[in-house]
């Protein structure tokens, strides 16, 4: 095990009946007047809009509506929350909704203190020096950003998915009321197992440290978590308990816990998926249902002792790292994932033009020891 430092300042407020929090959490920050960022109506037809506004209200902090927030969040939107803050001089942010309400929250709250354009943070040509503080309440298990400091927003004019991460962007307190995701549709529900799977993977399969046992165990747990109660949920959408254990294993897949001590790690699957997100529009975890085995499947040759790990702490493998492979593919797919390309819509044809778009995220992440013909042999196999 490597050495790290954990620091998480997120405050989590988890269970039945905690929405209502929002409002003394957020004005005990010493705020009054909050930009509420949420995606489409339905937070609207829940009622759940109604419960943060009168939460908010009651504890005397105003509201200034910021809506439409869409499934890949967009630069445009970001600006446009930013102009809408700045004018009506907003002092917090707070967000409903899954990751991509939050991410937008917290790319509008770098940009409303920040001299140049916010776009800037995500192409490293400056970096986060201020941000409005944000709140959240979360209504999807997917990707953890309700615990983390990231935050990914698409630029619809240059067709790029990129990423910032700093410490001024954790929430400073997040409700997790899993009763808010019995309405999540079962694919969506599948989409965000798929993502915590993903956001693990990342981890277990990119160390190169080979003595982190309680690492690899939690990350192990995380996975058959992950699986399991998205399994109960599909069953049974009103199961609180399978709805608790999926949002928890989320948050805990990508709040920084899981990567302590294994030193130097990399998404690779996330930068090849970014651009079919980009380029496509697809869910970002459908699509990560799609890259994740196709990437285990090129990583065989350099992997395979670690893969077949995974087969046999998840499936109950004997040692056999193509079948770990072919189990996690048909699991995502019993579970409604897409696992190729072609149920995305998208054409063979494209790939190099995607890999090109996926390239650039590369360089910009500094995976070097990816070309552009290692990304189109990836997704190559993501058929």
């Amino acid at each position: 095990m490597q050495n790290f430092i954990f620091h998480n300042p997120t405050k989590i407020i988890f269970g039945r009946g905690t929405v209502p929090q929002i409002g003394p959490e957020t004005a005990a920050l010493g705020c009054r007047r909050a930009l509420l960022i949420y995606g489409r109506e339905n937070v609207k037809k829940s009622g759940l809009h109604g419960q943060v506004t009168a939460a908010l209200a009651q504890a005397g902090v105003a509201v200034i509506e910021h809506g439409g927030v869409s499934s890949n969040p967009l630069l445009s939107h970001v600006r446009e929350g930013i102009a809408k803050a700045r004018a009506q001089q907003a002092d917090v942010i707070v967000a409903v909704g899954g990751g991509s309400v939050i991410d937008t929250a917290k790319a509008v709250a770098a940009g409303v203190p920040a001299d140049g354009d916010v776009w800037d943070f995500f192409t490293y040509k400056q970096e986060v020096k201020a941000a409005l503080p944000i709140t959240a309440v979360l209504t999807l298990a997917a990707t953890g950003s309700e615990m983390n400091a990231g935050t990914v927003i698409t630029n619809e004019a240059t067709q790029e998915k990129f990423a910032c991460t700093h410490r001024l962007l954790y929430p400073k307190t997040s409700i997790l009321d899993p009763e808010l995701t019995f309405t999540v549709p079962p694919d969506y529900t599948a989409y965000g197992a798929a993502d915590a799977i993903a956001h693990v993977l990342e981890f277990y399969m990119t160390t190169t440290d080979e003595d982190a046992p309680v690492q690899m165990d939690f990350m192990e747990g995380l996975i058959r978590n992950a699986m399991r109660s998205c399994e109960r949920c599909l069953a049974d959408p009103r199961d609180y308990g399978g709805r608790a254990a999926l949002m928890w294993t989320a948050t805990l897949a990508l709040n920084g816990l899981t990567g302590a001590g294994l030193g130097r790690t990399a998404f690779p699957m996330h930068m090849i998926e970014h651009s079919l997100s980009a380029l496509y529009n697809v869910p970002h975890g459908a699509g990560l249902a799609v890259v994740v085995p196709a990437w285990l499947r090129w990583r065989l040759p350099q992997s395979e002792a670690r893969i077949a790990r995974l087969g046999q702490e998840i499936f109950g493998l004997a040692a056999d790292a193509e079948q770990t492979v072919l189990r996690l593919r048909g699991w995502l797919s019993s579970v409604g994932c897409p696992v190729t390309l072609a149920e995305l819509k998208i054409p063979e044809a494209d790939i190099p033009r995607i890999a090109a778009n996926a390239h650039a995220l590369a360089r910009i992440w500094r995976l070097d020891n990816y070309s552009q013909a290692d990304i189109e042999a990836v997704l190559r196999l993501c058929r």
